[in-house]
């Protein structure tokens, strides 16, 4: 399917969700919505650039855009089976995806087997990162914080056996602990690195000071925090800039909002109380959404023009922003894996992107990303 094929039909399906009754509650992310993950691509779609994440010895080179795994067992409603989801990795692998993401938490644990099973086969082709940090014992978090040496160690061991692998490419610490000093986190990830058990590491939603002072022990390959046209506080607060400063790359999480900007989101989606952390988000009540959706209808105009869908804006904006910046989409869907991948074949000015920016930034954003629990574990 070439790219005007591909919108047509995306612009189709778009079409017949848009005349569905406005009374309509739409379940999010469920078997019956609409499904394109099974319609396999006529065209070959793969991935040929690469970015570098880190610098020095500490660089390690990956495909510009990397798939987020979490949303495939863990807070986004309902999922597709097993073997659904190791077939739509594989298909990623196949169209050039090295870099794959995923954590302890998520599950907990179920996400690690996920991805250990499903990349087996190209062990020591593609990158697998994963996180420590959060609690989890019996299998079931505890909503703390433990970076305690033994406890990384642990987690480090736990986790190379899940994922089926021998060493861990970019092993970051999720969130910050406040009872254990990020020097001594640092410390214990310097000696794995020599044992030869993690291969590079870096952190989760922390500050410009705390990334300063992890770096002096043991050199970051990357910062992963939310960044995304809804959410600039990174450019706010220094990270970004100390990124840059250091070398160290930057990996946005949460690319598309969470899948708000990709468009399929509005006032009368549902998400499953028992599985999908959005529901507890102030930004995704339904004043939130009806309000919001402004900044995509902007993306969506942008992009009409430049055969753009409004997931590709939201992610090629994230792009230009610097050659070390690496996004990672998550999806269950084939169908959007191809339009994300796609969305490196195009290439526009930066007084576009400049345009877009402005005109984003002129819309009031309504409702915090986080809850007050969850805003704690952040920016420290």
């Amino acid at each position: 399917m070439n790219r005007r094929g591909f919108l047509q039909t995306s612009m189709t399906l778009g079409a017949a969700w848009s005349i569905s009754s406005a009374n309509e509650q739409i379940q999010a992310i469920t078997p019956s919505a609409v499904s394109l993950n099974h319609v396999e691509s006529k065209e070959n779609i793969s991935v040929s650039t690469h970015r570098v994440l880190g610098s020095g010895e500490n660089a390690l080179e990956v495909s510009a855009l990397g798939l987020g795994l979490m949303g495939m067992t863990y807070n986004r409603s309902q999922h597709p089976d097993k073997n659904q989801c190791i077939r739509l990795i594989h298909q990623a692998v196949d169209r050039g995806v090295t870099l794959f993401d995923t954590a302890i938490i998520y599950g907990p644990l179920n996400n690690e087997l996920l991805a250990g099973e499903a990349l087996a086969p190209f062990k020591g082709q593609v990158n697998v990162t994963t996180k420590f940090g959060h609690e989890v014992i019996d299998g079931k978090a505890t909503g703390r914080q433990d970076s305690r040496s033994a406890t990384i160690r642990r987690y480090c061991e736990d986790s190379l056996k899940r994922l089926r692998i021998d060493c861990i490419s970019l092993f970051y610490q999720h969130r910050f602990d406040p009872t254990v000093p990020v020097e001594d986190v640092a410390g214990t990830i310097s000696d794995l690195i020599k044992e030869g058990k993690v291969l590079h590491w870096g952190m989760c939603e922390v500050s410009a000071d705390t990334i300063r002072k992890a770096h002096a022990v043991c050199p970051l390959t990357a910062i992963q925090s939310e960044y995304h046209l809804m959410h600039r506080l990174v450019e706010e607060n220094g990270v970004l800039d100390v990124c840059q400063e250091l070398g160290i790359g930057f990996v946005p999480y949460s690319p598309l909002n969470r899948g708000f900007l990709g468009g399929c989101i509005n006032e009368y989606t549902r998400f499953d109380t028992q599985n999908d952390n959005r529901q507890t988000l102030p930004r995704f009540t339904t004043e939130a959404i009806r309000s919001n959706l402004r900044i995509v209808n902007e993306l969506q105009q942008f992009g009409r023009t430049r055969g753009m869908t409004s997931s590709q804006v939201a992610l090629g904006w994230l792009l230009q922003k610097s050659p070390s910046v690496v996004p990672f989409p998550g999806t269950t869907k084939l169908a959007h894996l191809e339009e994300n991948l796609r969305t490196l074949d195009f290439e526009l000015r930066s007084e576009e992107w400049m345009e877009l920016e402005n005109t984003v930034a002129t819309i009031p954003i309504i409702g915090d990303r986080y809850n007050k629990e969850q805003q704690k574990q952040v920016g420290f």
